[in-house]
């Protein structure tokens, strides 16, 4: 039998390439893991299996550029939660958190344990799971271990800053005082290091949620959260030399070290732009003023003045979080709230007690009711949407997911209480006799918001789960923001929280947005899901060029269109880990995915080559040089 030109032959498809251009229909063959033709009529004869795509889409597979994957890449390698959105490159090691240098258990110290557990919301024993079977501890191995493992899709790992720190003061100094000088300098040889190695760049994190779990330091922020403005410039300027990626967190409360800190993007200033990818322009519920000042902030910072190369990144879609109990990551950022994040998740007596003690309830009876009565500066910022909480801590947006009465489960807590007091006044009121078993549980003066919550928190702890979205209510906001050429679809958070955010649909959805507004702006969007953010992340990916990598997937536009992303959003068990996880199930709307030429995923789910074969690959930024070359590093061309 004569050898086939292609092995894989996509017929008939809505081709859209990701270079922003018109949509066309024609054939895309596959040879060798390489896009080897497009165009129309290819003869089907030449190929060892045609695929018919007549009415679908055919793109790029789309980049994920905030994922916290880092972990669930060493225990499912696949990456299935990913990839059946149609997924195919992930950007890892956000927030100042990764597996750059190892597990680093030095003197007693578990950096990986103590940076995760709060900050992801993930329980210490799925950690310990990942960090017991981690046998490297240097950066150019940790690129050599992803280089054998069977990915999914294609990996970017950055250097994270709270690691780096960590790696060198060790992980008491590095949340307990300054660098020295030599320590500083051997921070910024690390980081070189890891630029010439290939790394996309690095991360760094600054947002007032972001605690250690581990005794001594409970009370204490992760290690990148130390670092000066003079760390911050020495260690980015290596960065701005090798032209890689600084991903960051901002300080969200405080505008004028935000301000200082994103300046270094500017060319004008330091002589060369520095890429800066930021988390994220959100239409915050109690904040209504930070996504018009992300508007502004980003067109200053790109602007001839300073001649940056900055974008914040937009989530398509309400950003909606789950609470087990008084438990998520929001919740950091309030004292009160924080005291019980503390405890370990398997402690719910050690909870009970904390929220038994009078003193507590008296330190969260304040904090409940700030700003919510009387003539102050707290009540005028709550009226006028300009909280610094993210958490408005009202009644009304708080929605049972599930746990308690069944009764409970869809409905605001507000309603839930009114009809409590209804009971405790009148007997009257109660939809089951189950329901009036549960009220008659509740303290007599449940009128009271404060009471009532406390009640809800000591009574069912983690067993009771309820939602709150906490920006990007208004779609029309949304879209705004989304489609805003100086913003970046991203912050999806995919494979962090395993019972919270996890936006794994999220650039499906944020393609529904776009078909709604026409195909020309479906190209528009690919084109922001793909080649341009490869081309900030400085990656070979997101292409559908002759000879490019063939990551490729085939879209159902007919069933995108009807997809609801909130009604597919479900809670599993998973043996693996002994522990749930947040998954979306956009089932038929990705009918085929190849990554370097394999098909992955198809209508009926995973293949057997996922998880099980090498498909993606460990990215290198392009400018970079390998060891065993002599030639030095070179800029790749302006985007």
């Amino acid at each position: 039998m004569p050898s086939m030109q292609w092995d894989t032959l996509i017929k008939g498809g809505l081709v859209i390439d990701g270079t922003g251009t018109a949509p066309r229909t024609e054939d895309v063959a596959i040879k060798d893991g390489k896009i080897a033709a497009r165009g129309e009529g290819l003869d089907p004869a030449q190929a060892a299996e045609t695929v018919d795509a007549t009415g679908r889409w055919v793109t790029p597979g789309l980049l994920d550029i905030h994922t916290h994957l880092d972990l669930e890449v060493e225990i499912r390698p696949g990456l299935e939660e990913v990839v059946r959105h149609g997924t195919t490159t992930v950007l890892v090691s956000n927030c100042s958190l990764g597996l750059a240098y190892g597990a680093q258990r030095r003197n007693g110290e578990d950096p990986v344990v103590d940076c995760f557990a709060r900050v992801e919301n993930i329980p210490k024993h799925v950690l310990a799971k990942v960090t017991d079977g981690i046998d490297w501890d240097d950066s150019a191995d940790y690129l050599t271990h992803l280089d054998n493992t069977p990915l999914g899709p294609n990996i970017v790992p950055m250097i994270p800053h709270s690691m780096l720190r960590a790696e060198v003061m060790g992980l008491q100094g590095s949340v307990s005082r300054d660098p020295s000088q030599a320590e500083l300098d051997q921070m910024t040889a690390l980081l070189e290091k890891g630029m010439k190695e290939g790394y996309a760049g690095m991360s760094t994190d600054a947002l007032p949620f972001h605690y250690l779990s581990n005794d001594p330091h409970r009370q204490t922020r992760i290690p990148s959260q130390w670092c000066s403005w003079g760390e911050l410039k020495q260690l980015s300027d290596v960065l701005r030399n090798h032209d890689r990626l600084w991903q960051a967190t901002p300080a969200k409360d405080n505008p004028l070290e935000v301000l200082r800190s994103f300046a270094l993007t500017s060319g004008r200033l330091f002589k060369k732009p520095l890429r800066v990818t930021a988390v994220a322009a959100l239409d915050m519920a109690t904040n209504q003023g930070l996504a018009p000042m992300a508007k502004i902030l980003t067109r200053l910072l790109n602007s001839k003045l300073l001649g940056g190369r900055f974008y914040f990144q937009v989530l398509a879609g309400e950003f909606k979080v789950y609470w087990d109990g008084p438990i998520n990551p929001l919740a950091e950022e309030i004292p009160e709230l924080r005291e019980l994040n503390e405890i370990d998740l398997d402690r719910v007596e050690q909870r009970q007690a904390l929220l038994a003690d009078p003193a507590f309830r008296a330190r969260f009876r304040k904090m409940w009711m700030h700003g919510k009565s009387g003539f102050n500066l707290a009540n005028l910022m709550r009226i006028l949407k300009r909280e610094t909480m993210a958490f408005s801590r009202r009644l009304d947006q708080m929605i049972v997911y599930s746990g308690a009465a069944p009764e409970w489960v869809g409905e605001d807590m507000a309603a839930i209480q009114a009809r409590l007091v209804r009971w405790q006044q009148t007997g009257e009121g109660a939809r089951s006799a189950e329901e009036a078993e549960h009220f008659d549980r509740f303290p007599a003066n449940a009128d009271d918001e404060v009471e009532f919550v406390l009640h809800l928190f000591a009574a069912y702890d983690l067993g009771l789960r309820w939602t709150y979205v906490s920006a990007n209510k208004k779609p029309e906001v949304v879209e705004e923001l989304l489609f805003d050429d100086k913003f970046l679809p991203g912050f999806n958070d995919c494979g962090a929280h395993l019972t919270n955010l996890a936006f794994n649909d999220a650039n499906l959805v944020g393609l529904k947005m776009a078909q709604a507004r026409g195909l020309q702006a479906v190209a528009r969007h690919v084109h922001r899901l793909t080649r341009l953010p490869a081309d900030f992340l400085n990656v070979d990916a997101g292409r559908m060029d002759v000879g490019a990598q063939a990551d490729v997937i085939v879209i159902d536009p007919d069933k995108l269109a009807t997809y609801d992303s909130d009604a597919n959003t479900q809670f599993i068990w998973r043996d693996d880990i002994a522990n749930e996880q947040l998954v979306k199930r956009s089932d038929g709307i990705v009918t085929q995915c190849w990554i370097a030429g394999t098909l992955a995923w198809t209508a009926d789910g995973a293949t057997a080559a996922l998880g099980t074969q090498k498909l993606g690959r460990a990215l290198r930024a392009r400018n970079h040089t390998p060891a065993n070359e002599n030639t030095p590093d070179t800029a790749i061309a302006a985007e």
